[in-house]
C-alpha cells in the first residue's frame, strides 16, 4: 500500500520565499515515523511547511509483496539538497529501484516554474499518473493547473481520468502504538471502542463511581479486551454548569488514574479529556497517546501549540462557549450541520497553522455540547452529511453520545446510569452514519452494538 500528502512550504534562505510541493514517501518499517521526523527537520533546511494533506495508503505501484507504502504530498519550498539531506540523515535504505524505502521525497512543483535539470525535473514527470501523488496532491489544490501546455486542465481532472484501481486508497489516522490507525474512508473499516474512565467526584453519569483509587477495577468491569480499546481519562467534569477545578487538581486526578492502570496492566491506549494545556503535558508523559480537547483547543491558548508540540493524535470536538455557558448558544440560524461544519473546519484551520499534522486530527461533532435534545438527534441522523463537509472529507468521527440527557428525555429513563439501551440506539445510529470511534461507558454492552452495527452497515 502506499499513501501520498501534500504539503506548502517557504525557504527562509533567500530573500524571495517560493512556494513548492513535496511528496513524501514510506513503505518500510514505522512508516508514520519516518515521515514525522522528516517533516520535523524540515525547519532546521529551511524549509517551513505551510499545509499538509492528509496521510494516504494504498498498494505501492511498482513493486508487490512489500510492507504498505506512505506517501504524502505536502506544500514545500524546499531545496533538492535539503531534501536528499534528510533522506541520507534518516538513514534511507533502498533495496531496488522504486522499491520498498524507509523515506522518500519527491518535489511535484516549484511556484508555476518548469525544471528540466539532469537531477531534477519539475512538474514531477510521472505524478499525473499516480493516483497517491493526485489524491492527497487535490486536497490541497484540487483546481491548480499542473501542465503549462494545457492550463484547463487541473488537478482534479487527472485524478478523475486514472483508471479504477482494485485496492482502496483511503486516508490513514495514526492512535497509538498498540493499535492499527483508522482508515476514516474505508467502508469496511470496524468502529473502535473508547472507554470512559472518569476521575472525578462529580461526573454526570456515574457521580464518583470510578474514583482513582479504584481505577483498575473499573477497566476489570468493562469486561473487554482493553489492549484494543482506548480507555479515555478525565479528571474535570463538562457537564453543564458544574464548577471548574484548579489544574493542579485535575492534573493529580488524572496522572494518578494513569499510573495506577499502568501499573495494574501495563502500557494501554490511553487518551486524556481536558482541554488544558498543562494537564495534556503532564498526562502525555505519564502514558496517555491522545488527547480529546472538548474546545477543540479554543479554551486555553495554549493548547494548540501544545498539540503540535507533543506530536500525538488529538480529538477536537465542536463547541461554543464553555461548560458552563454552552446551554444558552444553540441558536444555529444558517443550519445546524453546515455550521458545525464551518465552525470545525475553523479549529481544524488553526490546529494545522499551529503545526499539528492533518493526519493527526480526529473530528467530534459535540453531541450534548451547545445542542438541543433535538439537535442531537439530527446529529446523529445527518452524520454522513457532516463527514461529507467541505474540507473535512477524509477525517476520522469520534461520537459521544453515551448516557447524555436527551436520551433520559427520549426513554423516560430518569438515571444516566440506566440509559445503556437509549445509548445503544444512538451508537448504532453513529455506526450508520460513519463514526469511527464510539465514546460510551457501558463498554462490554455497546461493543455488541458496536460489532453488531458494523455487520449490518460494513460487512
Amino acid at each position: 500500500m502506499d499513501s501520498s500528502q501534500s504539503q506548502h512550504l517557504s525557504t527562509l534562505k533567500t530573500s524571495q520565499k517560493h512556494l513548492a510541493y513535496v511528496a513524501l514517501g514510506s513503505n518500510l518499517g514505522d512508516r508514520v515515523k519516518w515521515i514525522e521526523q522528516a517533516c520535523n527537520m524540515m525547519p532546521e533546511k529551511g524549509i517551513h511547511i505551510k499545509k499538509t494533506s492528509s496521510l494516504w495508503e494504498t498498494e505501492p505501484m511498482y513493486v508487490k509483496d512489500q510492507e504498505l507504502f506512505v506517501e504524502t504530498s505536502l506544500e514545500p519550498i524546499p531545496l533538492l539538497d535539503a531534501l536528499q539531506s534528510i533522506e541520507n540523515e534518516s538513514g534511507r535504505v533502498k533495496v531496488v529501484d522504486k522499491g520498498p524505502r524507509n523515506i522518500d521525497l519527491d518535489i511535484l512543483l516549484y511556484d508555476d516554474q518548469v525544471v528540466n535539470h539532469p537531477r531534477l525535473k519539475v512538474p514531477h514527470p510521472l505524478m499525473r499518473e499516480r493516483e497517491f501523488v493526485l489524491r492527497p496532491l487535490a486536497e490541497l489544490i484540487p483546481g491548480k493547473s499542473l501542465d503549462s501546455k494545457n492550463p484547463w486542465k487541473v488537478t482534479q481532472d487527472y485524478l478523475n481520468e486514472l483508471p479504477s484501481s482494485e485496492s482502496v486508497m483511503t486516508a490513514i489516522t495514526p492512535l497509538t502504538k498498540f493499535m492499527e490507525p483508522l482508515h476514516g474512508l474505508d467502508p469496511r473499516r470496524r468502529t473502535r471502542i473508547m472507554a470512559i474512565l472518569n476521575a472525578t467526584p462529580d461526573s454526570f453519569s456515574d457521580g464518583g463511581k470510578v474514583p482513582a483509587e479504584s481505577a483498575s477495577k473499573a477497566i476489570y468491569d468493562f469486561k473487554t479486551d482493553v489492549w484494543s480499546t482506548i480507555i479515555d481519562v478525565g479528571g474535570q467534569s463538562t457537564a453543564p454548569g458544574v464548577k471548574e477545578d484548579s489544574a493542579d487538581e485535575e492534573t493529580k486526578r488524572v496522572v494518578t488514574t494513569i499510573e495506577e492502570i499502568t501499573n495494574a496492566f501495563g502500557e494501554l491506549s490511553i487518551s486524556v479529556d481536558t482541554y488544558r494545556a498543562s494537564v495534556a503535558v503532564a498526562t502525555i508523559k505519564a502514558g496517555a497517546s491522545i488527547i480529546n480537547d472538548v474546545s477543540a483547543g479554543a479554551m486555553d491558548p495554549d493548547m494548540v501549540p501544545t498539540m503540535a508540540r507533543l506530536g500525538v493524535t488529538v480529538i477536537l470536538m465542536h463547541m461554543r462557549g464553555t461548560p458552563q455557558t454552552m446551554s444558552a448558544l444553540t441558536s444555529y440560524p444558517s443550519g445546524l450541520i453546515p455550521t458545525i461544519a464551518k465552525e470545525l473546519l475553523a479549529r481544524v484551520a488553526a490546529a494545522e497553522a499551529a503545526g499539528v499534522r492533518r493526519w493527526r486530527i480526529i473530528l467530534d461533532p459535540g453531541i450534548g455540547f451547545a445542542k438541543t435534545a433535538e439537535q442531537n438527534c439530527e446529529i446523529l441522523r445527518r452524520l454522513d452529511e457532516l463527514r461529507d463537509g467541505p474540507g473535512l472529507r477524509g477525517l476520522p468521527w469520534l461520537v459521544g453520545s453515551s448516557r447524555k440527557s436527551f436520551i433520559g428525555r427520549a426513554t423516560g429513563v430518569v438515571k444516566p446510569s440506566e440509559g445503556a439501551w437509549g445509548t445503544a440506539a444512538t451508537v448504532a445510529a453513529a455506526v450508520q452514519g460513519g463514526a469511527d470511534v464510539v465514546r460510551v461507558h457501558d463498554v462490554c454492552e455497546m461493543e455488541k452494538v458496536v460489532k453488531m452495527a458494523d455487520f449490518i452497515w460494513r460487512g
